[in-house]
């Protein structure tokens, strides 16, 4: 039976692999057109209508326009006070992570127990959003997602900072599986 090391290590091999295999696509091709092929940027200004997702995306506006529409969604969830339904989007499982200030935390648990002072009663609960999202397509069912986080108190920007996730799509849906915050 694999040990976690073992998985991680596998899952670290696994992503390796495939930003490698993206990198040298890119390098196989030609000028600016290689890295369109695989990144988009900006989230649309409307909403995005649900609709059936499929299992795997192979254009980069696609994937684009189901994260922004997660994490959308995610921010809305936060912004309700739904701990719950926040933490939805990351993936099951210990071999999910966060990196902030606390170092490496692992597990949705764990993650939740770290957001939870905020949630309580009396808690500083701030409103969120998402800025400047870049989308780079690693895989069919694999991005790393690159966006500012705002977290604002009334009028005014509490805090700002760069997030960097690793998304994984299972069962039509886009999950957090790597999500590093600073």
């Amino acid at each position: 039976m694999p040990t976690r090391r073992t998985a991680r290590l596998v899952t670290s091999a696994a992503l390796l692999f495939a930003t490698l295999a993206c990198a040298s696509g890119r390098a196989a091709s030609s000028g600016a057109d290689a890295s369109a092929a695989t990144t988009a940027r900006g989230c649309p200004t409307t909403s995005v209508a649900s609709r059936a997702a499929p299992a795997t995306v192979r254009d980069p506006q696609v994937a684009l326009r189901e994260i922004c529409a997660m994490m959308q969604h995610s921010a809305a969830r936060w912004n309700a006070g739904d701990l719950a339904g926040f933490m939805e989007d990351y993936m099951p499982g210990a071999g999910t992570t966060y990196i902030g200030r606390r170092g490496v935390v692992r597990g949705p648990e764990a993650i939740r127990a770290g957001y939870a002072p905020r949630f309580a009663p009396g808690g500083v609960h701030d409103s969120l959003s998402f800025e400047d999202v870049e989308v780079d397509l690693l895989a069919p069912d694999l991005t790393n997602t690159i966006a500012y986080y705002v977290l604002m108190r009334g009028d005014s920007v509490v805090a700002r900072g760069p997030t960097s996730l690793v998304m994984k799509k299972v069962g039509g849906r886009w999950r957090i599986v790597h999500d590093h915050s600073s």
